[in-house]
Parts: structure tokens; C-alpha cells; sequence
């Protein structure tokens, strides 16, 4: 299979199902966390997602200049736990990057990390521009990554 890229309208209520039941899987219940997931900034973000045999194997979602923050976003990034480790979610977002890259050139990207994945983020260029907070219940960083001209 490969990588869908669509905006909220482009989604059909199959795919927004899986998409929420895989956040809601890995965010909420394998994390422990309770935060409010349906936040209003799907309806205008893009959303990427990779399905393997009818099931969502990984996630993640970019929102706009201005949607959230001033720049444009990477979040709601989610590999599935049967996928991890495959080099899926390293795809994804460099996926992500190209796509901010295309739509927003010279652009900032902005992104709300949990702490443990500094190194992730890190290895694509993102910088950790404050210290570590608790944001729905978890450890993270805020890191910027300021596209190539």
C-alpha cells in the first residue's frame, strides 16, 4: 500500500474511524493519558495515513500557518504497535516535511514532542527550543525545524 495524503473533506467516515480509534488506542489508553483528542483542527489540517491490509498502520496530521500556531504543525503522529520499528514513522515524517516544504516553503515547523522522542525528532533537523513540560499528563519538549532553502 501506500501513503494517503488528504484533507478532512477527502476522508470518508471509515477512515476518520480508524484514525480516531488508532489515536484514541495509542494516546488514551496505551499511554495512560486523558486529554480531549477531538480538538476542532482536523477539519483543516492534512491528513497522512498508511493502511496495510485494511488496517491503519500509521498516522499523523499537519496543520496550517495560523490553524494552531504560527507556523505550520506536525502532530497526532502515531505508527501502530505491530508497526513500530519498521521505519514507518521515520517515512512519515519526512513525508510530512516534504509536504510543509511544498505548501509553505521558508516556513518554521513547529512541533509539541513527547520528551522521549528528542532524538527522533532530532535526527530530521527539529531543535528543542524549550525546556521539558507536562502536556496531557506526559513529558515534552516544543522543537522548531526551519525548512531548507
Amino acid at each position: 500500500m501506500s501513503w494517503k495524503i488528504q484533507t478532512y473533506d477527502e476522508l470518508t467516515t471509515e477512515e476518520l474511524y480508524k484514525i480516531i480509534q488508532l489515536r484514541v488506542n495509542v494516546f488514551i489508553v496505551e499511554q495512560q493519558t486523558c486529554y480531549e483528542d477531538l480538538d476542532n483542527h482536523d477539519q483543516n489540517s492534512i491528513h497522512i495515513s498508511y493502511v496495510e491490509n485494511g488496517k491503519l498502520c500509521a498516522y499523523s496530521r499537519i496543520l496550517p500557518p495560523g490553524e494552531k500556531f504560527e507556523m505550520a504543525s506536525i502532530g497526532r503522529v502515531i505508527t501502530s504497535q505491530e508497526m513500530r520499528g519498521t521505519g514507518l514513522g521515520k517515512e512519515m515524517i519526512q513525508l510530512a516535511l516534504d509536504i510543509i516544504e511544498e505548501r509553505w516553503p521558508s516556513t518554521e515547523i513547529f512541533i509539541q514532542a513527547q520528551q522521549y522522542l528528542k532524538n527522533f525528532y532530532g535526527s530530521f533537523g527539529f531543535q528543542q527550543v524549550s525546556e521539558p513540560y507536562i502536556y496531557d499528563s506526559l513529558p515534552h519538549i516544543d522543537m522548531l525545524y526551519q525548512v531548507k532553502k
